[in-house]
């Protein structure tokens, strides 16, 4: 076959994003995803890769979020030497999140070693921080638009996708003219800070994510729902732990709590980001100007700072962040990871869960296996770092803010394509997600669809 597609992750999961296309004997790889969860997909990471990295010609990727470019370190270990292509802003957080990434599994080895639990003795990272900066020589930006080749002939280009910043549709145009556009992540539309997702007419293959493929977001007014709960914590001296993305969720939760400062809807409280990735994060969205949208342009036009609410602190060393287990509340802490499988914000929930004083607000849904999931559904104890912990917090979660379009989001952005793709290829959720969107699609668009399975190849001819 001239050229094909197989799913090695993501496929039936939420995570772990990796599509192998071969075309002309030559091989891309589109994005290169940590699995994220329980012990049985956190598991998938230590296995081999179903290829060989160094036959490869291509990496390319949709955006810097952990569960489409985690493993690139473990890629360029085990061979791969060729560029890895993406945008300006995607390099700008992976030059960020990556090492971040290697310091936090080393520290969670080193306490696992300490506290006596791990898969392996002694606990191993899965790769290093000096790992992770290894992969980032091979890195390589390309601006939105530009188309490039494409090994064994066609070509390319990025379109913006309005997940996060620097977030990208990958469009392929193969040597016959037919085209295959890769969706990482879906964004939404009308959502600060960055452009909307790029309308798309045709293409004769399409890979679509589908993490809330069964469902619609609700209509919450966040900004409403964010005064009342800060305006209460602030009466009551709660300490409110935000698990939240330190790319993306942070930078949004920061601007709507500025918009809200200067519309005198919420007291003055004490707001922690206690995340050096989040901090740096921060300052690249501040930077990205090419990324903005029309309000965020006129906010930065009239010399605001619409990524720094008043009292605001920057946390980035340790002892700071450890001084936050004993400060009095009322506070707000914004801290990773969202999925609460790592990072500073697990040290602080085990500190604070088994406080009345304290809120967790959760800032989107939670993987199955994971901590947070476990929260969410009320569990009464949970284990964090090998020690039983009763859970006596708050739980609570903001249903509107989200950086991944919903089902009628992505209807609507389906409905701009003038032709039906030959094939829609479903990957990125939960089975449930996937078959309801598939319905959706079957029965209001009449589209083929397919859902893959890991491994699953398919004929792009």
């Amino acid at each position: 076959m001239a050229q094909s597609i197989q799913f090695l992750g993501a496929a039936r999961t939420v995570t772990g994003s990796k599509h192998l296309i071969t075309h002309n004997g030559k091989k891309i790889l589109i994005d290169c995803g940590l699995f994220q969860g329980g012990q049985e997909l956190s598991a998938r990471n230590w296995l081999d890769f179903e290829f060989d990295p160094a036959t490869l010609d291509l990496v390319i990727l949709t955006h810097a979020h952990m569960d489409h470019i985690g493993m690139l370190p473990n890629l360029v270990k085990a061979g791969y030497r060729g560029p890895i292509i993406c945008t300006a802003a995607t390099l700008g957080l992976a030059r960020i999140s990556l090492p971040d990434s290697g310091r936090i599994q080393e520290e969670d080895a080193r306490h696992a070693n300490k506290h006596g639990y791990s898969r392996h003795s002694p606990a191993l990272p899965l790769y290093t921080e000096k790992d992770a900066y290894a992969c980032l020589k091979q890195f390589q930006k390309v601006h939105y638009y530009d188309f490039r080749d494409l090994p064994g002939g066609g070509t390319w280009r990025f379109l913006p996708a309005g997940h996060i910043l620097g977030s990208a549709f990958i469009e392929i145009y193969f040597e016959n003219g037919e085209r295959i556009l890769m969706g990482g992540d879906l964004g939404r539309f009308d959502t600060p800070i960055i452009k909307d997702p790029t309308t798309v007419e045709f293409a004769e293959y399409l890979v679509i994510e589908s993490t809330y493929g069964d469902r619609s977001h609700a209509k919450e007014n966040i900004r409403h729902r964010l005064a009342t709960i800060i305006t209460q914590a602030v009466k009551d001296g709660t300490a409110i732990l935000t698990p939240s993305f330190s790319i993306g969720r942070t930078q949004e939760l920061l601007y709507h709590i500025h918009q809200m400062q200067d519309q005198k809807r919420i007291p003055r409280i004490p707001i922690f980001v206690d995340s050096p990735m989040a901090v740096s994060s921060t300052q690249v969205y501040r930077q990205a100007l090419e990324e903005h949208d029309d309000e965020m342009k006129a906010e930065l036009d009239m010399a605001h700072e619409p990524l720094e609410p008043e009292n605001l602190t920057m946390v980035r060393d340790r002892e700071q962040s450890k001084a936050l287990n004993v400060h009095p509340g009322p506070m707000m802490v914004i801290a990773g990871s969202g999925m609460c499988n790592g990072g500073r914000i697990v040290h602080h929930l085990l500190h604070r869960l088994s406080s009345e004083n304290t809120l967790v607000l959760f800032t989107r849904d939670q993987a199955e296996g994971e901590l947070g999931r476990r929260l969410i559904e009320g569990a009464d104890v949970v284990t964090i770092h090998g020690r039983e912990v009763e859970v006596r917090a708050r739980v609570d979660k903001l249903n509107s803010l989200s950086a991944h379009c919903d089902a009628d989001e992505m209807m609507r952005w389906l409905g701009g394509f003038k032709v039906a793709p030959k094939k829609t290829f479903i990957v990125h959720g939960e089975i449930h997600a996937q078959e309801a969107l598939q319905a959706r699609i079957q029965t209001e668009l009449g589209w083929e669809t397919e859902i893959p399975y890991q491994a699953d190849v398919f004929d792009l001819e």
